[in-house]
């Protein structure tokens, strides 16, 4: 509120008079602490963690989230092309535009109210999801026939980008808490695929992903309350549930297949620590590529490391 007050031009002396239902006025530490001197808007904790993270573009990455998300649709080609995507949306006042470098990543321009009872959603032609996981998904390995797990599925938005990618995949999904998945049968069959709900996966898989809980860091424009509950402890055992997490995804893996690691975050412990970690206590993995998406490249920052077992 007092870098609100700043921002308008306005004292916030003039709003912090302890008059009648207005807040006391300012203390000198609350004074002090309303005027940090960054640009970057995140807790004074957090902000060497950023820099050291972002180096050079961490100002520029800060900036950019604190602006309005876009909306992204991904396509799914078991339903349509883009196409007809655009098509339908236009017929409901939808403006989108596709992404150059992967044409199924459709960015709403106007209209995004509308998204939920247009055909192309109602009928599976798109779904929402950000640009910078669809660029993941794409990044993906997948040959007809394999067995694929989503470790930590959610509402199963990556199961479901992969089953459009390749017509043929064995799709399992697995989430510690299975009542985030109580979506997914519908959406799969919008979608028409078939997604298996397992509570305990079994044997082992060509390829298994883990979009693993964390900071969420790199979608704060979304969430932007999030940076200022988000405490260093709470880091610290995000930390650890997610090394467990890659330990246990790997057992899943099966001989040349793949393991694929990915966070909503831009901060680098939960990322190129994490992997760098990772593979020097289980030697039989090597690195196949390493990725990093921030508003400056992408949407959402988002990180996907692609891991391979000998």
């Amino acid at each position: 509120m007092i870098g609100l007050c700043r921002e308008a031009g306005r004292d916030p002396d003039e709003v912090f008079t302890g008059a009648g239902y207005a807040p006391e006025p300012l203390s000198a530490e609350e004074r002090a602490a309303g005027d940090r001197g960054d640009a970057e808007d995140l807790p004074g904790w957090l902000l060497p963690l950023w820099r050291q993270s972002l180096g050079s573009e961490a100002a520029a990455v800060a900036e950019a989230m604190g602006r309005r998300a876009p909306v992204w649709l991904r396509v799914n080609p078991l339903r349509g092309t883009a196409g007809d995507a655009l098509s339908l949306l236009a017929g409901d006042g939808i403006e989108a535009e596709a992404w150059p470098d992967l044409t199924d990543a459709l960015r709403v321009t106007a209209g995004e109210r509308r998204i939920n009872g247009n055909r192309a959603y109602l009928e599976g032609l798109v779904e929402l999801q950000d640009l910078s996981p669809q660029l993941a998904c794409a990044a993906l390995p997948l040959q007809e026939g394999d067995r694929v797990l989503d470790y930590c599925a959610g509402g199963g938005g990556k199961a479901l980008a992969l089953a459009g990618r390749q017509p043929g995949l064995r799709l399992f999904a697995h989430d510690a808490e299975p009542a985030r998945m109580a979506d997914l049968p519908a959406r799969a069959e919008r979608a028409g695929t078939h997604i298996e709900q397992v509570s305990q996966p079994k044997g082992v898989f060509d390829l298994v992903v883990a979009d693993v809980p964390c900071s969420g860091s790199g979608t704060w424009r979304r969430t932007p309350d999030a940076k200022w509950r988000l405490t260093g402890d709470m880091l610290e055992e995000l930390l650890r549930t997610q090394g467990e997490i890659l330990d246990k995804a790997a057992g899943y893996v099966a001989s040349a297949g793949c393991l694929a690691y990915m966070t909503c975050s831009l901060l680098a412990p939960e990322n190129d620590d994490a992997i760098d970690a990772f593979l020097a206590r289980n030697t039989r993995f090597a690195q196949i590529a390493r990725h990093r998406w921030t508003p400056l490249t992408a949407s959402d920052g988002f990180f996907m490391a692609l891991l391979k077992c000998n």
